[in-house]
């Protein structure tokens, strides 16, 4: 019997940049390395105040690919992608973002179940980083493969294809969202039926916060996009839950020894998956595994933190401008 050959789907590649001067040529290198190449490259860029746009503009992209560059000053990630995505002209959209470097067989991999019966391809996603803290970071917070349950996950737009139907059909991405629009996004896109097929070897890799200040700032804005969109009520509950007990242990601790021995307990336990991840990555950390072992419980704590002070204030949005985010659901 014949085996049937592949056929490549037309595919246009969108993403949004702004001030992105620094990851914009290993990123625009990665496209070039894709053992399948976009039919197009459509770009929107928020209003960038340095080089990026005369980066990409001197790039010379593959053969035969249409780069579009699109300068919208004040664009958000979602309106820009939406821009983008309007402006595209073939059937299927993979979605990426220029801090990451996609994986040779990147778009090889994500674009193949889209010529079948799905409408989303979820690929995945891997940390890297130049700098000790980056790769710190990223180890500690990035899940690994083996803690993803395919059938329920949700892609980041860091690495995601699907039908531009089905972008129409859910009504784009939420432009009064500027956090964590890609996870209504895809809600969005499982409560109209869409079809998720899973793809964990179509990796895009990207880069931690190089700092735990920039870190901690980034966790802020995606607590409170969650506060924003009414997302995670639970898992939010759960942890001030878990950190007022921690509270409630430590004030209890000079009453019994057994207090103690309960926090102990309870934060080895809270942490187990975060060293977990660490261990598994100790190949490629080599001599900086103890370090950052070491450094984990600060890590998860000021994401924490940081979470618990973002999704307040996203809620306190979300109650100030009612009108706004239900027109845009509606």
């Amino acid at each position: 019997m014949t085996a049937v050959e592949f056929v490549p789907t037309p595919t246009s590649l969108i993403f949004t940049v702004l001030n992105e001067e620094l990851a914009m040529a290993e990123f625009l290198q990665s496209i070039h390395a894709l053992t399948e190449k976009p039919h197009e490259i459509v770009i929107v860029d928020g209003g960038s105040t340095d080089a990026t746009v005369e980066i990409i503009q001197a790039w010379i992209p593959p053969e035969g690919v249409h780069v579009q560059v699109v300068v919208t000053p004040g664009a958000n990630i979602s309106s820009g992608r939406n821009q983008a995505i309007t402006l595209a002209s073939h059937p299927v959209i993979a979605v990426s973002d220029a801090g990451a470097t996609l994986d040779t067989r990147w778009l090889e991999l994500l674009v193949r179940p889209l010529g079948t019966n799905a409408d989303v391809a979820s690929g995945f996603f891997v940390s890297s980083g130049a700098t000790f803290w980056e790769r710190a970071i990223g180890t500690v917070i990035t899940p690994s493969l083996s803690e993803i349950d395919g059938e329920s996950f949700l892609p980041s737009s860091r690495s995601v294809a699907f039908r531009k139907s089905a972008w129409s059909t859910a009504g784009g991405y939420p432009e009064w969202l500027d956090y964590c629009e890609d996870l209504l996004f895809d809600l969005q896109l499982k409560e109209d039926g869409a079809v998720f097929a899973f793809v964990p070897d179509a990796i895009a890799s990207w880069n931690a916060r190089p700092s735990l200040k920039a870190f901690a700032k980034q966790y802020y804005r995606y607590a409170r996009g969650d506060g924003k969109s009414g997302l995670w009520r639970r898992r939010h509950v759960a942890r001030y839950s878990a950190y007022a007990l921690g509270l409630a242990l430590v004030a209890a601790a000079w009453l019994s020894p057994w207090s103690l021995l309960l926090l102990v307990a309870g934060a080895a336990g809270y942490l187990a998956k975060f060293l977990r991840r660490v261990w598994r990555a100790r190949a490629s950390l080599g001599p900086e595994t103890a370090w950052v072992l070491l450094l984990a419980p600060l890590i998860v704590v000021t994401g924490d933190i940081a979470k618990m002070a973002g999704y307040p204030a996203g809620l306190s949005w979300r109650s100030r401008n009612q009108q706004v985010w239900q027109e845009e659901l509606a």
